[in-house]
């Protein structure tokens, strides 16, 4: 009970975090073919899509650099569950706690992704190894005990894609001058807006994050002062 309590902060946010992300992602998985699903407005599209690589729609590297990765990730999570082990034990903020989970919520979301979507369903976006370029998949996926990519292959379901602007980049400006460019273009999933906002709450809020700490650190001061005060005195000389 003790431990539950200790880190009911981190449990709940991550449960309720992998719980929405997976849910989204398997719904569209099992629902629709790669491309446009729907839109509320021009500017907010859900748009399945299979990353291969890391966040926000970005490549890396093939089937060893998305091994790499998929590794980096585990290893990552590894270390974010002792850093927020750590940090229940330093008594911090509870806001700087449940950031920190956040940004672990989300990381776990993906690499689930990597480890069993591959296994799971009959089709995915693979890599040709020819071309190493990924070539995508027609139709509706589907549940299938023999999957289109091994444990670790498998590739991130996004979905979410908010093209707010489209403009063209200033003719004086070096390299993309005249260029047209879009904000924001990255297509994402619940995963990665969960590592942003736990990213975004820490830079945010670092200032009270840290009083939090140092009013903590005061306190238990205050509290050894008069024990060292009333210790009885042992000096023979006096």
């Amino acid at each position: 009970m003790k431990f539950i309590a200790n880190y009911k902060i981190p449990l709940l946010t991550i449960f309720i975090i992998l719980f929405i992300d997976q849910f989204i992602k398997l719904y569209i998985k099992l629902h629709y073919p790669l491309g446009e699903v729907g839109r509320a407005a021009d500017w907010c599209i859900i748009h399945f899509t299979e990353n291969p690589g890391m966040a926000f729609g970005f490549e890396f590297g093939g089937d060893s650099g998305k091994l790499i990765l998929s590794v980096f990730r585990i290893l990552a999570c590894i270390g974010g569950g002792f850093y927020i082990r750590y940090i229940i034990k330093q008594k911090e903020h509870p806001g700087f706690i449940f950031s920190v989970s956040l940004i672990l919520a989300g990381a776990m979301g993906n690499i689930l992704d990597s480890a069993f979507y591959g296994l799971m369903f009959d089709k995915g976006t693979v890599l040709d190894p020819a071309t190493q370029e990924y070539i995508l998949y027609d139709g509706v996926a589907a549940i299938s005990k023999k999957g289109y990519a091994p444990c670790m292959y498998g590739c991130v379901v996004d979905m979410f894609y908010f093209p707010m602007w489209n403009g063209t980049f200033p003719k004086w400006m070096p390299i993309w001058g005249g260029e047209t460019f879009q904000f924001f273009r990255p297509i994402f999933n619940f995963a990665d807006a969960s590592i942003s906002f736990g990213v975004g709450f820490i830079i945010l809020f670092q200032k009270r994050f840290s009083k939090k700490n140092v009013e903590a650190h005061k306190e238990e001061d205050k509290d050894i002062e008069p024990e060292i005060s009333s210790a009885p005195d042992t000096n023979p000389n006096v």
